[in-house]
């Protein structure tokens, strides 16, 4: 497994200029994917962004916002869905732009999705840029901007705000601003439960650091003072990135010195990050635990009555073992096998490309969460979606294809991923 060890990495003049072009070619992208969805839309009597503000769990993320907690929802079937199940982060933004514009609570969620989504990319773009360089980087920007349910990126949901707090917390671990990613981890974590993904890879990497801290005193004492050996970092030594290849060290990086483990303030660093960490996720749990009077497990009782929870992946085996009870059905099940084995492959795919330690314990979380929850089997792809370290392997080999090449391939995956979200959006949608 990957050793871990951070290194400075200051923002550098031009940061901005260096990501241009994959922000640009991921609002090329989603811009496609909008026209697409508004012609589908048009053609069919629709408002593509009634479609995209004003649908499933869009209008739960507004009721908070307008009323705040307690709406809840009786099924005929005796299933209770609360408004208690949705992490208030987006509602305080949708309230906060309704409250400086006259925009209204939906409009602010659309608003907050569209710039969060850039964000993300900005994000994402950071990650594989830090760990295989700028071309990666972008390719890895654009496999993410055409996912099948790359529109739920522009919806007023909370995937791609999450996306954006998660990929520059992970960033930050890898260049060791502890502090900075404790805060990005609380904030995900008051946004989705998933933000327990991005606590583990923080706690994992501050972990790892603390022990190879006290190794490397361990040996320096023993030396008497002697010369430490370099930094692990990425799988390679302090100062050089991974290779796209994942195991041959590039030339020397100029984005920074090494961060020493023992350098002042460090420790104390690291540690009011890791504290910081969990409060955004666990103050909500608790919240809702009191104000149900139901303790510390009354989240998992208001996610019961939305028929959600952790049941180890044998909802989704029942789900796909029913599809083989029919022929037509039986194509959807093989379809769903392989949709599975596609991501356990390209988790292996990271671990051996020696990806750095928080990506794959962020990536590895969010897939078992995604894949073994028991909820709405509908809803797994776009949940799936902020797992973008599981698409860097996808990425190298796009980036080492000459540009027009890369482009054709890309572009003709943008205009299938356009078609297909404007029909899944007019059809069933999310959940």
């Amino acid at each position: 497994m990957t050793d871990l060890e951070t290194r400075a990495a200051p923002a550098r003049p031009g940061a901005l200029r260096r990501a241009a072009p994959a922000l640009l070619g991921y609002a090329t992208v989603r811009a496609l994917g909008l026209l697409v969805l508004a012609l589908w839309s048009e053609a069919r009597g629709k408002s593509a962004y009634t479609l995209l503000t004003a649908r499933w769990d869009a209008l739960w993320y507004t009721r908070v916002a307008e009323l705040g907690y307690g709406y809840e929802m009786r099924l005929p079937n005796g299933d209770v869905h609360s408004n208690l199940a949705f992490f208030p982060l987006l509602p305080w933004l949708e309230r906060l732009v309704a409250a400086v514009s006259p925009l209204s609570y939906a409009d602010g969620g659309f608003v907050v999705a569209v710039l969060a989504s850039l964000v993300a990319a900005w994000g994402v773009f950071a990650v594989a840029d830090h760990v295989y360089g700028p071309r990666a980087g972008v390719c890895a920007v654009l496999l993410w901007a055409v996912l099948p349910v790359g529109v739920v990126q522009s919806m007023a949901y909370s995937e791609s705000l999450f996306t954006a707090l998660a990929a520059w917390s992970l960033y930050a671990v890898l260049t060791g601003r502890w502090v900075t990613a404790g805060v990005l981890a609380a904030l995900a974590g008051l946004t989705r439960p998933v933000g327990l993904a991005v606590v583990a890879a923080v706690w994992a990497a501050g972990i790892v650091s603390f022990l190879h801290e006290r190794r490397d005193r361990g040996e320096e004492h023993r030396s008497f003072g002697g010369s430490r050996g370099a930094v692990v970092v990425d799988g390679a030594r302090s100062g050089e990135r991974a290779a796209p290849g994942g195991n041959t060290p590039r030339a020397p990086s100029v984005e920074g010195a090494p961060l020493l483990p023992c350098a002042p303030g460090v420790g104390v660093r690291r540690a009011l990050g890791l504290f910081v960490a969990p409060l955004g996720a666990a103050g909500y749990v608790l919240w809702v635990g009191h104000r149900t009077g139901k303790g510390p497990f009354g989240y998992l009782d208001v996610q019961a009555g939305w028929r959600n929870g952790f049941d180890g992946g044998f909802a989704f085996a029942r789900f796909t073992a029913e599809k083989f009870t029919s022929f037509p059905s039986a194509l959807a099940g093989l379809g769903l096998i392989l949709g599975a084995g596609l991501l356990v492959w390209l988790y292996v795919l990271c671990v051996r490309q020696r990806q750095p330690l928080p990506l794959l314990v962020y990536a590895g979380v969010v897939t078992v969460l995604a894949l073994c929850a028991s909820s709405y089997f509908g809803s797994k792809p776009r949940l799936l979606m902020p797992a973008f370290p599981l698409l860097l392997p996808l990425a190298l080999p796009l980036a080492r294809l000459r540009t027009p090449r890369s482009a054709l391939v890309v572009g003709s995956v943008a205009v299938a991923s356009a078609v297909y979200g404007a029909f899944w959006l007019n059809g069933s949608g999310p959940p």
